[in-house]
């Protein structure tokens, strides 16, 4: 058993987990062995929620010790790995087999288990979120047995778990679909007008395989755009001096105003492998722990400049708050449990500073701001609205509360969190 401040709160420090015990397990059949003699259990990955999504108050079991690659299939296009590898580790494998992965987060330092189960994307308007990888699932359900849940199987499943949200059981590996491996580059550009974004949103987030904006908020308009194109892109060979209004960066930038620019991925058009480019931050550098919290949001596509418009009459309130917003596009999936799901969408995130009561205070307004064009928050990051209106915004619902009722019927592995939101239980709110 370890009672270690690690281990016992979530990467920010924002949250502490309510576990008896957390336990380090080296193989499946011992996962197995723990779940099933548990009363309560949950998977513990690189510990990047902000909520209490991943808390049990029973045994957390940390994957960090299942983290290797099983098997990569390279007639049908997918690899298999452990549910605790992390991204970083796992792309720097594909691209030495000459594959890659078509989407990566912002940070590679996260778990392939963890960000799958959240609905954890990157950006670009034809990638999906890093679920829509999936093909298959092994997991350990509430009995301790192992069941295979794939794409394969064609009774429509996997939609409905590959976005588990950790209440289907431990998922102790994956099985991804993969693609040529490729090369990009990635140019910073700064001073994008917020009114450029009126009819021109399509042409901007269209500029790049990936594309970024970041914002303070404290004037109407963008810090930053990140663009990011691949070597078959049209201009990636350009390295146009100006974008929509916006001046090509002549330095290595980062996001936040002010920080150095050492922890971030490649810029300045330089080519280099898909990984090192896609995401915004470098394996090598650890991201800090604690010192700030995060909310997304995620509006139709369409409704996306209006929505933008109603955060920016909100950024005097905003800006003091907040170290920097990012807006970025999200392609459209069949996943049940996906904010994305059968909806092309914008995502507005938002990384706080750590006033936790103040942020809690903000939240409202913003998501009042944001109600007419039906945001959906991210399933692990912070928000406040109430149940009734988070669950008319998941049609599959139903469906997905059906399936966690046949894998885990006495509720192994609910918390607090899952019983408020997912099983219309009585509101216990975030911060319980």
């Amino acid at each position: 058993m370890v009672k270690d401040p690690t281990y016992d709160r979530n990467w920010a420090g924002n949250y502490e987990y309510s576990a008896s015990e957390t336990v380090f397990p080296q193989s499946v059949e011992e996962i197995q062995e723990r779940v099933a003699r548990s009363r309560r259990a949950k998977a513990l990955g690189s510990r990047h929620s902000f909520n209490g999504i991943a808390d049990t108050d029973g045994t957390m079991i940390s994957l960090e010790r299942l983290n290797r690659v099983v098997e990569l299939d390279r007639t049908n296009g997918r690899v298999k790995v452990e549910g605790g590898i992390r991204y970083g580790e796992l792309c720097a494998y594909l691209d030495e087999r000459g594959y890659a992965l078509p989407n990566l987060a912002s940070l590679p330092h996260i778990t392939v288990a963890g960000a799958c189960a959240t609905a954890t994307h990157g950006s670009g308007d034809r990638n999906g979120n890093l679920a829509t990888s999936v093909h298959a699932l092994d997991i350990v359900t509430a009995d301790g047995e192992k069941i295979a849940i794939s794409r394969e199987d064609g009774d429509g499943t996997l939609a409905g778990a590959a976005v588990g949200l950790g209440c289907l059981g431990i998922v102790t590996a994956i099985t991804l679909d993969v693609i040529p491996a490729f090369r990009m580059s990635q140019t910073v550009y700064e001073g994008l007008p917020l009114a450029a974004l009126a009819d021109r949103l399509d042409a901007i987030f269209s500029a790049g395989y990936s594309v970024s904006l970041f914002t303070d908020w404290r004037e109407a308009s963008f810090n930053q755009a990140w663009i990011k194109r691949t070597e078959t892109d049209g201009g990636h060979d350009r390295e146009e001096a100006a974008f929509f209004g916006a001046v090509r960066a002549t330095e290595r930038k980062h996001p936040v105003p002010g920080l150095p620019a050492d922890p971030c991925s490649e810029q300045l058009g330089i080519v280099g492998p898909w990984y090192e480019r896609l995401p915004h931050f470098r394996m090598d550098f650890t991201p800090s722990a604690g010192e700030e919290l995060q909310s997304e949001y995620f509006v139709p596509r369409a409704a996306a400049y209006d929505a933008l418009c109603a955060i920016e009459r909100l950024r005097l309130r905003i800006a003091p708050l907040l170290y920097v917003s990012e807006i970025r596009t999200v392609a459209a999936d069949e996943l049940w449990m996906s904010p994305c799901y059968r909806q092309d969408s914008v995502g507005f995130h938002f990384t706080w500073k750590p006033d936790q009561e103040a942020v809690y205070r903000l939240l409202p307004l913003i998501e009042e701001a944001l109600e007419p064009y039906r945001a959906r928050p991210h399933w692990a990051k912070v928000f406040a609205m109430t149940p009734d209106k988070l669950r008319l915004h998941y049609a599959k619902l139903p469906d997905f509360e059906r399936l966690v009722a046949r894998l885990d019927p006495d509720g192994k592995f609910r918390n607090g969190y899952t019983e408020r939101y997912l099983t219309g239980g009585a509101e216990s709110g975030l911060r319980d």
